[in-house]
Parts: structure tokens; C-alpha cells; sequence
């Protein structure tokens, strides 16, 4: 599903070169639930945006479910993340001004979906998550880990190939965080690819594969148990 080769993103501001990451080599089979750990600092979040399409490689080569995607334009690079990924952050995202309905619909609108069948997937979405209760109110009157079941529910909406999950139990408590990670354990059970940023040993041993980058580049891979 992922693969680079040499993947390098310098960030640049007057005359000052910041590398961010350099020869990044790996490789992420469909079904596999990999943690990218690493002190901060070290490019993970870099990482996962590139991999996520919402940002460009500086150099170096990305291909995403066999195409070479390192070079897309802005507008090529949202169309093809369109319902194929999905993301969750730490600080939610969510927007304020909308139900949790409307957070979770937000997606498909963007796909221009029909109403009729934008419908079913976020009532899909709301049961699964086990927030069909919290549907017609605002992300301010829910929990950190009802908000999170929210951004869940919304990166998964679209039936995405691949979740991106950046730090997200970061701003939970241990019970709350424990669930998302049961949470996103069941989506890869079910056949969801994951990458998830985490500084949690014990949320990264859920994952089948550790990377483990310093100052831009990957320093280990370890396989913590089979797909």
C-alpha cells in the first residue's frame, strides 16, 4: 500500500534549512497496523502528512497503492486522499459549530455523496462508535473520549483504505485512551491499514510493526507480532 525511497522534506525559512527527514525507506502492507515512534522533534508528524497526502517530499520518491504520488499537485493529492484516508489527531479536529452528526457527514459532502446515502454510512458510523445517543450534540458538551469516538467515526465514514492517527490518546486519560486503542485495534481486525504517531510504548504494542525514527530518519523496525 506505502512504499518510499529515499524520502527527504527540508523546510525552509530565509536563509535558514531545517531537515525534517531524509532517506526515509519503508514499506506498509494493506492490513498492517504499524506505530511511528520517536523523540519529538525527530519528523514523525512530517511523516505521517506526507504519507497522508497533505503535504510533498522534498526529494525522494512515494507511491501510495502503486501510484507515484510524491509529485502531485495540491489539487491531485486531495482528490486521490478522498474517501481512500482517513485521519485522526490528537486535538480532535472537530468543528465546533456542528452536531456530531454533522462532523461525521462532513466528509461525504465533500465527496458530494447523496443525501439518501450519506444517511446510512454516518448512522453506520454512529452505531458502531456506540454514540448514536450523542448525534445532535456539539463536540463542547462531549468528553475527550467522546470526542475522539466522533473523529473516529468521521475518519472511518468514507470506508477509508488507510487510517492516519496522529498522537491520538495523547490528550486522554488512561481509561478513555485505552478505548480508542481498542477501537482502532477492531478497525484494523477488520481490515483497515493504520499508522498511527505515538510516544505511548503501550499504545504502540498494539501495533503488529514499531518504526522508530531519530533526526529524520528511520533508525529501527521492529515486528511485534504478525498481520
Amino acid at each position: 500500500m506505502i512504499r518510499t525511497e529515499n524520502l527527504a522534506k527540508v523546510f525552509r525559512a530565509d536563509e535558514v534549512e531545517t531537515v525534517a527527514l531524509k532517506d526515509v525507506n519503508i514499506a506498509i502492507e494493506e492490513g498492517e497496523f504499524v506505530a511511528i515512534m520517536g523523540p519529538s522533534g525527530c519528523g514523525k508528524t512530517t511523516l505521517l502528512n506526507i504519507l497522508g497526502l497533505l503535504d510533498n517530499a522534498s526529494s525522494g520518491s512515494y507511491w501510495f497503492k502503486g501510484k507515484d504520488v510524491a509529485r502531485l499537485s495540491d489539487y491531485q493529492r486531495t482528490a486521490l486522499r478522498k474517501g481512500k484516508i482517513g485521519f485522526v489527531f490528537q486535538s480532535f479536529n472537530l468543528i465546533d459549530e456542528l452536531s456530531v452528526y454533522e462532523n461525521i457527514e462532513l466528509p461525504l459532502v465533500y465527496m458530494k455523496m447523496k443525501a439518501s446515502e450519506r444517511r446510512k454510512r454516518v448512522n453506520s458510523a454512529l452505531e458502531r462508535l456506540k454514540i448514536t445517543h450523542r448525534r445532535n450534540i456539539f463536540p463542547r458538551q462531549l468528553s475527550g473520549g467522546q470526542q475522539q469516538r466522533v473523529a473516529i467515526a468521521r475518519a472511518v465514514v468514507t470506508n477509508p483504505d488507510l487510517i492516519l492517527a496522529d498522537e491520538p490518546t495523547g490528550n486522554l486519560d488512561s481509561i478513555n485512551g485505552a478505548e480508542v486503542m481498542n477501537l482502532l485495534t477492531e478497525l484494523n481486525s477488520d481490515g483497515t491499514t493504520i499508522v498511527m504517531v505515538t510516544h505511548s510504548a503501550s499504545d504502540a504494542d498494539k501495533a503488529n510493526r514499531i518504526i522508530q525514527l531519530f533526526d529524520g530518519h528511520v533508525l529501527t523496525e521492529n515486528f511485534r507480532k504478525a498481520i
